[in-house]
């Protein structure tokens, strides 16, 4: 059972990835590992909040390209 919209949250970060310029080959590899890592760490949550979702989704990013974790933080307040 997902405990998520992964296909939603990989279409949103390969969007953005596409919109910084990384190139596609790369942001599909990193993209499908953060969201099993996210997939995987809230798992065993019966309840996931989106602070929760974004939390972790905010913590793989940071390791694979700030840019992309800068642009998912603040994706609500950019214009």
């Amino acid at each position: 059972m997902k405990t998520f919209n992964e296909k939603a949250l990989k279409r949103d970060l390969l969007i953005n990835a596409k919109a910084l310029g990384i190139p596609s080959g790369a942001a599909r590899t990193f993209v499908d590992k953060i969201v099993k890592n996210v997939s995987k760490t809230l798992k065993n949550k019966k309840i996931i909040t989106e602070s929760d979702l974004n939390r972790a989704v905010l913590k793989e990013l940071n390791i694979y390209n700030a840019d992309l974790a800068y642009v998912y933080e603040n994706r609500d307040k950019i214009i």
